[in-house]
């Protein structure tokens, strides 16, 4: 049996979270509906989940030293790690020496907070299918794995980066400084490592949501949502929509292969799983041991969204991944460069049918910064989309 404490007494089930923007500041919602007491860490003040968590913190989350600190300061329950950027080796030492545990699990964490350690276990661990790749440490490793083999186009990105962040594709060779100078600029830690992939000619990309939660008698299983479409630029999603439609084999082989990657990771958690789909064959992207920016369609979408999956799967409580609605998400971008903007046409923006929005809270705006996404449910995806987007062309950030 699970038993939830009370807030702020003795009891309390603490849990902090590494991380807290739009994602964290969700999962937070999520688990202080359930009575939990939460400790809200990221690298500047005033983050999103910040300023709706029990305690704030701000640290430089990749110093192992401060990290460790504030865990033995605070002693929460658990850690759930929400970005990439965080000393994992030092969350690897304080799980083995049970002073917390880590979701999914210290390993996971430290293992899919780089392209390359995924990327390796996938590929070369279970064998998965995905694109030919090649890590390089300097601007004629990169050149010399294109010529050697990889060819054009291609894809260059950092090890470590999120949102998309230094992500580009590789024409011919006039591109390839370019593409590996906004790779430097994009990564978060591991400066001057890339992976390159072999572009494959999918169809369509999508994420599979996977959750490993316990069942009625305890034991974790490993349950789907719906597939998730969404359109990229530069790497950074702009529009996502649910259900994706996929012929029945190749959703079948799409969860085979999220299965084979999240049972070899471990742990209870929701998995953002990226799949490339040609007809029926499915090649794996990446995993994020956390929910996933294309996943905030689900808060339109499904009985439980993602924020709440992850939440119930992480203390042991039972999952309902079923779809409501079919739907769709549009970002909305900050357009301009300042600190506390404002937005109007809020009130136009929801009077769009079957619409909502989740305006972020950040601090500071960038032009292309997320500060908001739009949410639309509709009888079909189409029009989903449609409204979604409708509606977040409505709301206009500016200098306040």
């Amino acid at each position: 049996m699970t038993t939830l404490g009370t807030p702020l007494s003795p009891s309390a089930t603490r849990v902090m979270l590494l991380g807290s923007g739009e994602l964290g500041k969700e999962v937070l919602i999520a688990l202080q509906r359930l009575g939990v007491e939460t400790i809200a860490v990221d690298r500047y003040e005033n983050a999103p989940g910040q300023q709706v968590a029990h305690h704030a913190r701000t640290i430089t989350m990749s110093d192992p030293d401060q990290l460790k600190a504030l865990i033995e300061a605070e002693k929460p329950q658990l850690v759930v790690p929400e970005i990439e950027a965080i000393a994992t080796p030092m969350l690897q030492q304080l799980e083995d020496a049970g002073v917390v545990r880590v979701i999914p699990t210290a390993r996971a964490a430290r293992l899919t907070m780089d392209r390359e350690g995924i990327r390796r276990l996938a590929a070369e661990t279970l064998g998965v299918p995905t694109s030919p790749y090649k890590f390089c440490d300097s601007l004629a490793e990169l050149q010399a794995a294109i010529d050697g083999g990889i060819g054009y186009p291609c894809i260059v990105k950092p090890v470590m980066s999120s949102s998309g962040k230094g992500q580009s594709k590789i024409d011919g060779p006039a591109d390839v400084q370019k593409a590996w100078d906004y790779a430097m600029a994009g990564g978060r830690v591991s400066h001057g490592r890339v992976i390159v992939e072999g572009f494959i000619d999918f169809d369509y990309e999508i994420t599979l949501l996977t959750v490993r939660a316990k069942d009625a008698s305890g034991q974790v299983q490993t349950q789907f949502c719906a597939p998730i479409g969404h359109v990229q630029v530069s790497g950074d999603y702009v529009e996502s929509w649910q259900p994706h439609p996929m012929a029945p084999a190749a959703l079948a082989k799409a969860q085979q292969i999220a299965q084979a990657v999240t049972a070899d990771l471990g742990g209870q958690g929701l998995f953002g799983v990226e799949l490339f789909v040609k007809g029926e064959e499915v090649w794996f992207s990446e995993v994020s041991p956390r929910p996933h920016d294309t996943g905030m369609v689900t808060m339109a979408t499904q009985w439980q969204n993602e924020f709440e999956l992850h939440a119930r799967a992480i203390l042991g409580l039972p999952v309902d991944t079923s779809l409501k609605s079919p739907g769709a998400s549009a970002v909305i971008y900050g357009g301009v460069d300042a600190a506390g903007i404002a937005f109007d046409g809020v009130a136009e923006a929801l009077q769009v049918p079957g619409t909502d929005l989740r305006l972020f809270g950040k601090p500071e705006s960038f032009a292309k910064r997320r500060m908001g996404v739009a949410l639309a449910h509709a009888s079909d995806v189409q029009t989903a989309r449609a409204n979604a987007k409708e509606a977040a062309s409505r709301v206009k950030p500016r200098k306040a």
